[in-house]
Formats: structure tokens, sequence, C-alpha cells
């Protein structure tokens, strides 16, 4: 959300900002209803001091037997009673539609996020690890016998519908191994502090995180009004939701790994093969609340601890730093680590960290006290894959497939899988 007293210094700025995300000029628009509620808010005090006024002439003229007056009065001080309500009923309705209206409007992209209309125009800045040469032509995860059946998307359809998967066996350890050994790092060796999170949440925390109004299309909603949260973002960031917190306990650096729901709203005949895309999915979630000064530094470290995944995983990867015109909602600047799949022979997206300022904050009403004293400001807000669990088992069949149709599974995965090494052919841990 937008502070409108930074619109109203510098309408122009804000202006340009939009434009390096491709939307028009929305300044007029937000200060002519800005200054039609304020109108109203004036006019309001105006008649209700008025109003006062009257009230208290209305005794005098009564004690002077004045009885004409005494009836104007009383019928001034009804006339500006009901103006006072009319005009303090008119400013709610206008201040709820400027809410709304900077409740959709995206966050205004930092300097150091590069201009761009759309993903063509991303900018690659690292890559890490070369791709295999397996000496054979490599298939997809879904088509290895490793994994035949032990990812079963027909059982899953009956159950569910498209965009489903049920996996077992070996399979699923695999995929269980993945997320502990991603939650240990992150709390081992990155001082993230693991948290276990409701996944059914309210209108305020998706609003607060910017997936309502704007996407309500994009998530699952309960008949009683629950939302099931499309990424543990939701809950981890909104936990300081309407708090004041002690800038000393600040950065609070949190990880969570949870289910997550999204009905991919328009991607119709997108990655509908395998379990790249799917309704239903797992991931370990990271977020940091930390001051606005210590958030881009944050957004570094962020990405490095997402990395470290993929480099003791062996998995090669690629970082790209989002254009303006592909940068999430939220997002102030954003990178994307994408991995090497050799089944597709190209990288495809694994993790997306974003930096968001205080924009989430000040839909939640987030703040910390400054230690140097001073009015409560709004805290900064990151958050990021750390990594999406379904992908990255992916990434691990395919990377470390062999021609004889079994996998090889990383080291590090080793003492999770109590020793094992190897998927074979017929889906067996060895």
């Amino acid at each position: 959300m937008h502070d409108i007293r930074a619109i109203r210094e510098n309408p122009t700025a804000f202006d340009a900002a939009l434009a390096r995300r491709g939307l028009s000029p929305m300044s007029p628009e937000i200060l002519s209803l800005d200054e039609t509620r304020r109108a109203c808010i004036r006019a309001a005090e105006t008649a209700q001091a008025d109003q006062n006024r009257a009230s208290k002439e209305v005794g005098a003229a009564k004690a002077a037997g004045n009885d004409a007056e005494f009836e104007r009065l009383r019928g001034l001080v009804a006339e500006k009673k009901s103006d006072v309500a009319r005009l303090t009923a008119e400013a709610g309705e206008k201040d709820l539609a400027l809410r709304d209206l900077l409740l959709a409007i995206p966050n205004l992209p930092l300097p150091e996020a590069p201009d761009g209309r759309d993903e063509s125009d991303n900018v690659e800045i690292k890559r890490w690890g070369s791709p295999r040469d397996l000496g054979f032509t490599p298939v997809e995860h879904y088509q290895l016998p490793a994994v035949q059946g032990g990812m079963d998307f027909e059982t899953a359809a009956k159950l569910s519908g498209a965009r489903f998967v049920v996996l077992s066996g070996g399979v699923a350890r695999l995929h269980r191994a993945l997320s502990q050994f991603m939650l240990d790092l992150h709390t081992e060796q990155h001082g993230l502090s693991e948290t276990i999170t409701p996944v059914l949440v309210r209108d305020e925390a998706m609003i607060g995180t910017g997936n309502l109004p704007k996407f309500a299309e994009d998530s699952y909603q309960t008949t009683n009004g629950w939302w099931l949260i499309p990424t543990a973002e939701v809950t981890l960031t909104n936990i300081v939701a309407g708090e004041t917190l002690d800038e000393t306990t600040l950065p609070r650096r949190y990880c969570a790994h949870t289910q997550c729901f999204r009905s991919e709203a328009g991607s119709a005949g997108k990655d509908t093969s395998g379990m790249l895309r799917q309704h239903q999915f797992e991931k370990v979630e990271m977020v940091t609340i930390c001051t606005p000064d210590a958030a881009l530094e944050e957004h570094e470290r962020m990405t490095r601890c997402a990395e470290t995944v993929l480099e003791q995983l062996n998995l090669p990867y690629r970082r790209i730093v989002l254009c303006t015109g592909d940068m999430g909602f939220g997002s102030q600047k954003t990178h994307d680590l994408e991995v090497w799949l050799p089944g597709q022979d190209t990288y495809r997206e694994i993790s997306s960290v974003s930096t968001c300022g205080s924009f989430q904050a000040r839909r939640m009403n987030a703040r910390y006290k400054p230690a140097t004293g001073g009015k409560p400001e709004f805290v900064a807000t990151l958050n990021g894959s750390g990594l999406a669990v379904g992908r990255c088992l992916i990434a691990v069949l395919e990377n470390g497939q062999e021609a004889d149709g079994s996998v090889t599974l990383p080291a590090v995965l080793h003492p999770y899988l109590r020793g094992k090494t190897r998927l074979t052919a017929d889906g067996t841990l060895v």
C-alpha cells in the first residue's frame, strides 16, 4: 500500500515509478479522490463547530426568553447535526474508495530493478555449476522408470482432478527428505526460526501480503470465508501485523514448511504434464522482518540462503533479476533462481526472493520503535522460497538420472534416507 502523503508531495515521481511497470499515471485520480475526502472532513469539522456554537447559544436564548431566537438556534443545531452526519458518512465513503484504489496499485520498483516489459527483459547475473554430460538423451521427471510406480497422476485425478499427484514409496520418502534437509539447513546454518503456521487465514492476512483484493481468483476460499494460503509468506509475514516491535528484536527471520494452494488461474495448457505446476504443493518459505535500511542486504542474504540449498544438492542454477514489467505485485526488487532441468533442456524457476520495503507493512500496520527514539516507523518485509519442494524433487530426479532408468541421489540427502544413495529403476531406495 502507498503513502498518500508521499503521493501528494511528489505525484510526478509516483507516476514515473508506475510507468516503469508499464502503468498509466494514477496520481490525478488518487489526488482528486483524496481532496474530495479531505474537503468532506473539513466541511464536517466546520459544521460540527457551528453546531457546538449554536448549542451553547440555545440555552442563553431560552434564559433570555427570546423564543424566536431559541427556535432559530434549535433549528440550526438540528441542521448542522444532519450536515455533520452526512459529511462524515461521505468522507467515510471516499476514504474507503481511496483505500481500495491504493490497495490495487502495485509496489514501486527500486532503482536497482532493471527496466523492461516482460520476462524477455530479465537480466541474468550469475550461474553456478555446469549441466552434467549424461551421455544419453535425458527424459523429464515423470518419464523416468524410477518414478513410474511412485508418482501417480491418474489416481490423483480420480481423487481431485487435474494438477494433483499422489507420491508413494521411494519418491515420497525422497520428497520428505528434501523438506527436512532444507529446514535443517535454514535453521542450523542460516539462523532462521522454524515456524509452524495455519494454512487457513482470514481476509486481513491475504490483504496484508497483497494477495487480496486484486488476486482473489488465484487462491481458494472455503465456504465459511477462510483462504487456503498460496504460500507461507502470508502467515509468516502477518505474524507482525498490527504490532509495534522494538528495533532491538530485528531482524526477525522465519522459515516454515507448509502445504500451499494455488488455483493457477490463467495457466490452462501450461505445464500440464508432470508435477511442475500443481494446485497443491509443498514449499519451505523464508520471511524476514527488518528495518528499511537493512532490506537490500537482507535480500542478498536471503537469496544466498536459497542458493545454498541448490549448491549443496549440486544442482546447476542461474540467478535472474526480474525487470520491472515481470516483478510480482508487492515486490520492489526480485531475484529468481532457475534450476537446470535436463529433461526440458532449460532452466526453470525454483525460487523467487523479493524485497517489499514497507509496502506490506503499511497494509498490515506493522511498525517498529527506533532504538534511537522517535515515533514508530514501518518495518520492511522480504520473502522467498527456500525452496519449492516439488520442483526441487523434479530437479534432483532429472539431474541424477542414469541410462538404466535409476537415479543417483545427492550426497547431502543420504543421512535423511538412512544411508540410501540411489532410486533404482523399479523405484526402490537402495
